[in-house]
């Protein structure tokens, strides 16, 4: 099986435990997270191909993070991940890419993504659950960081945060494509999901 279908499988298996430990059913969950049932049901048998906001709205419900729900059994204490061996959750139309590196484990992880946006092309992120941080650096380029309507330049070398429960877009500035390293902080998880 390919590296992609073994990477569904594993977030088949994480849904399904997480949402069992939950206690709801596909209906419930279906419509806490605003995914259709038939997705859900499809994604539990590790079928079709979920998207980055399929999966931030599944984790936002569980009380989980994307990489939670990504991540297979622990093999080290230590992991270093290449940019290259992590599959892009998100890929723009002009060439940008998202990719969720790792996320930190205990009580408060903290996810890990590098991204890539071009000029003008933009991703647009619906609001997560309370408490959730986020934190920009930009590496290389511009962007323009949206929250709640307002524009936030960010310019290589400049780090932004903003709360993650207020709506929020990411776009490419300038004439070259920009590269950033965005942290997400969660809130800690409750002792009844751990």
């Amino acid at each position: 099986m390919t590296e992609t279908g073994a990477a569904l499988r594993t977030v088949a298996y994480n849904v399904r435990a997480a949402r069992v430990r939950a206690g709801l059913s596909l209906e419930q969950l279906s419509t806490r997270a605003q995914v259709s049932k038939g997705a859900l049901v499809g994604l539990e048998k590790a079928q079709g191909n979920p998207n980055l906001a399929t999966l931030v709205r599944l984790a936002d419900t569980l009380g989980l993070s994307v990489s939670a729900l990504m991540r297979g059994p622990q093999e080290s204490r230590v992991r270093v991940v290449a940019s290259a061996d992590v599959t892009p959750l998100w890929t723009g139309d002009r060439g940008g890419e998202a990719r969720l590196m790792l996320t930190t484990t205990g009580p408060a992880p903290v996810e890990v993504w590098r991204w890539t946006l071009h000029p003008d092309e933009e991703y647009p992120s619906h609001p997560h659950q309370a408490g959730v941080v986020e934190t920009v650096s930009v590496t290389r380029g511009r962007m323009t960081l949206l929250v709640d309507g307002v524009e936030h330049p960010v310019a290589a070398g400049e780090t932004a945060t903003f709360d993650g429960d207020n709506a929020h877009t990411y776009r490419g500035a300038g004439t070259d494509p920009c590269h950033l390293i965005m942290t997400v902080h969660l809130p800690p998880v409750p002792a009844s999901m751990t």
